[in-house]
């Protein structure tokens, strides 16, 4: 019997963990992973796929640190059933645990579009350790590699092999790079410092099939035009892995709904992180799936937190350059906007009513949490909204203090 027990190792699952053991010491919590390795930094993949650092440095929790807490951490394990109204789970190797309160952290999985032949060998997808150790072995003697879709651990998988050497071709349906993050001028500038990074870029093509007859020798786009290629990488966003929500009967649409608590439609079941979803939002941030997961384990531990929805803001490296962005980014700029840009660096933010509603900073990153903070705060910036991106801007100016 554990009293708590989550599904799920990533930052969700275990920024619950380490909550829920803050507000009970004696309690006891179980962590189950289809994973073999304990919580790491997935945003680093492509640096173990580069050889920059080594599976331990990736590592965010080891051992120790469970034992520390008294944490159990069952690895491989795949949970094939969860009865709620015996409040016990039953994994593939037949393993039969129960629990008093049950987390719900089982994260998201890569979105393959129903292209023609993306089954051969030589296709893959990044979104776990074991998916950069498969992508490592095989470009091993490889060339050329296509990436299909612009999402940010793509591109990341795409960088990491082209500081090793490959010539990458990014095959981007949207007419531009990281639509989600950023606009069509700071895309622009992206696209550039990468061209002379040495990438190559179909932007605006669909991919209509995956040649080869059981192996990847190249990729044909609508319209014709054939890349050649031994190796692809898909990288077209993620979905909720819903299976176990879905069995269990949760209320559902996206992702498992929760309410301000994390508690989902069953009594004693939380959901936290990219498989939940809050108001028809499911963020697949990073900041998100620790603010859920920090208040899905204080309560269910007992105590009493309240989660009003993350501002979608990130900070992130893109092929080592500095990006954040957040809120309303006004792609089709029919809003108020001030900009400021060069050749390594482009700045926006986006107003309404004298307010900063969105913020887009590509090369340089310095007072983007000042912003944010003056965006919750629906901060007043008539006075000082044509100096805030100017260099030496005094960002305490901005946050009164």
């Amino acid at each position: 019997m554990s009293d708590y027990l989550i599904i799920g190792n990533g930052v969700a699952g275990t920024t619950a963990a380490e909550n829920i053991r803050k507000h009970d010491e004696d309690g006891t919590i179980t962590i189950l992973t289809d994973e073999d390795t304990p919580f790491y930094y997935r945003i680093r993949l492509n640096d173990l796929i580069s050889g920059d650092i080594t599976e331990e440095a990736l590592i965010a929790k080891n051992e120790q640190w469970y034992e520390d807490l008294h944490i159990d951490l069952l690895l491989q394990m795949k949970v094939k059933k969860v009865d709620i109204e015996k409040k016990t789970i039953i994994t593939d190797d037949k393993l039969d645990l129960s629990y008093n309160k049950l987390l719900l952290a089982t994260g998201s999985h890569s979105f393959v579009p129903p292209i023609k032949g993306s089954n051969k060998k030589g296709v893959f997808t990044l979104r776990s350790i074991q998916d950069a150790r498969d992508i490592s072995d095989y470009a091993k003697g490889i060339e050329d590699v296509v990436l299909i879709g612009g999402g940010l651990l793509g591109l990341e998988a795409g960088n990491a092999l082209r500081k090793s050497g490959r010539k990458v071709m990014i095959v981007e349906f949207f007419p531009r790079l990281l639509p989600r993050q950023l606009d069509a001028e700071g895309a622009d500038r992206l696209q550039k410092i990468m061209e002379d990074m040495g990438f190559s870029f179909r932007l605006g093509a669909k991919t209509q099939q995956i040649k080869g007859k059981t192996k990847v020798s190249g990729v044909l786009l609508e319209g014709g035009e054939i890349l050649q290629s031994r190796m692809v990488i898909v990288s077209a966003g993620v979905r909720p892995n819903m299976e176990l929500a879905v069995s269990m009967g949760l209320d559902h649409d996206k992702g498992i709904k929760v309410d301000n608590f994390m508690r989902t439609s069953q009594a004693d079941v939380y959901a936290a992180g990219d498989v939940a979803e809050f108001r028809g939002m499911s963020y697949g941030i990073w900041p998100a799936s620790m603010e859920q997961g920090k208040i899905a384990g204080t309560n269910m531990a007992g105590g009493e937190m309240f989660y009003d929805g993350t501002t979608m803001a990130n900070t992130l490296k893109v092929v080592g350059i500095d990006l954040a962005s957040a809120g309303n980014i006004d792609a089709e700029n029919q809003l108020e906007s001030k900009v400021v840009t060069n050749e390594k660096t482009y700045k926006k933010i986006v107003i309404s009513d004298d307010r900063i509603i969105g913020c887009i900073m590509l090369g340089d990153t310095k007072g983007f949490n000042k912003i944010t903070k003056a965006m919750a705060d629906k901060k007043d910036i008539s006075r000082i909204k044509d100096q805030i991106l100017l260099e030496g801007f005094d960002f305490k100016t901005l946050n009164g203090n």
